[in-house]
């Protein structure tokens, strides 16, 4: 269960973060009050203990109540657990604990990344190196929890010279490195997501997360994709339970389709679990793509039936703008990289070659 305060602060804020009327500098400092950052991560390194699926059932509540909410602990934990998995100890030892408190916020940065890595497109960021580093060069075009007060964002970048792409961790102060005003989203307007420009950029080795990004990238992309799926279950539960309550009204008929839906969906959620703990999806990725795919199918169906438990309240403005909001946040589960279709041509091109 999430810190009531937590709950009773994301409920009266969910449609201000929706829609950019609060300040995003609040959102992760909520977040680490009420310590879900420190959840998956053993107690030696400051964390609270538990694994990676007790990470994603704590994200998929805080989900529960705002997807926005939701989309920056999703980037501050996946930056952790880049983190976590880097072979940089130092760099890990130097950052986690201000992370983990929520005074600086980690970017994922790795949507180009993990683009790149199904041979979707090429890296945007070009590194030429230099005494004890590199320059760099290039554009991050959308990276979410690119907090005002400060921030680390994780990128990909690719080396002219010709040797492998690598990972870097880049802090928001090094000259050169220019933050765009926020996107003007549908919804998750308090996110903190922007774009990055950068223009010779000097970062030391000392930042220096993975030297193979091919190496790296599919090792974390099980906490990456995982905790993604967070966003999707949280909205799913979240939806079938306002269809429940809207049973009461008469409705009786949708009471089927709600535990069909609702058993789907924890099946699914299991799956995803298990995969997770027993590591499978290092090694069978398609059946994470899957899942990710099945979840924001569940996520979208949900919403769906929502709207039709709820009638025509759910268009009257004094009783439907908590519907409206999860309606855009189903609109956006389809869409974050890796999206929907990004996913099916994958598995489709691992057919295609699995057949040939």
């Amino acid at each position: 269960m999430l810190d009531p305060a937590l709950s009773h602060w994301l409920d009266t804020h969910a449609q201000a973060l929706d829609l950019g009327d609060c300040d995003p500098q609040h959102v992760l400092t909520q977040l680490a009050r009420a310590q879900v950052l420190r959840v998956g991560i053993s107690p030696t390194l400051g964390g609270s203990g538990g694994n990676l699926a007790d990470a994603v059932d704590v994200l998929a509540q805080v989900a529960s109540h705002s997807l926005a909410a939701a989309f920056v602990f999703w980037g501050q934990r996946a930056f952790i657990e880049y983190l976590l998995q880097s072979p940089n100890t130092r760099l890990r030892d130097r950052l986690l604990p201000s992370l983990l408190k929520g005074e600086t916020a980690g970017a994922t940065g790795l949507s180009n990344a993990m683009k790149f890595l199904s041979g979707i497109e090429a890296l945007q960021v070009r590194a030429r190196p230099q005494d004890n580093g590199w320059s760099l060069s290039g554009r991050l075009h959308w990276v979410t929890n690119l907090r005002k007060s400060g921030f680390v964002v994780a990128a990909a970048i690719d080396d002219e010279t010709g040797g492998a792409p690598f990972i870097l961790a880049i802090p928001d102060t090094l000259a050169g490195l220019q933050r765009s005003a926020d996107l003007q989203l549908m919804g998750l307007q308090s996110s903190n997501t922007a774009a990055l420009d950068l223009e010779q950029v000097e970062v030391h080795r000392d930042w220096l997360l993975h030297e193979d990004a091919r190496v790296f990238l599919p090792a974390v992309r099980p906490a990456f994709l995982g905790l993604q799926c967070g966003l999707a279950i949280g909205l799913a539960r979240r939806a079938l339970r306002e269809v429940e309550a809207h049973l009461q009204d008469g409705r009786s008929i949708l009471q089927a389709p709600l535990l069909e839906q609702r058993e789907q969906l924890e099946r699914t959620v299991s799956e995803l679990k298990q995969g997770l703990l027993d590591m499978r999806f290092l090694t069978q990725p398609a059946a994470l793509f899957r899942l990710r795919i099945a979840l924001a199918e569940s996520a979208a169906k949900a919403v769906h039936l929502e709207l039709q438990a709820s009638g025509g309240k759910a268009y009257l403005s004094e009783h439907g703008s908590g519907f409206a909001r999860r309606w855009r946040e189903s609109a956006f589960v389809p869409i974050v990289t890796p999206s929907l279709v990004q996913l099916h041509a994958e598995l489709q091109r691992q057919e295609q070659g699995a057949a040939t």
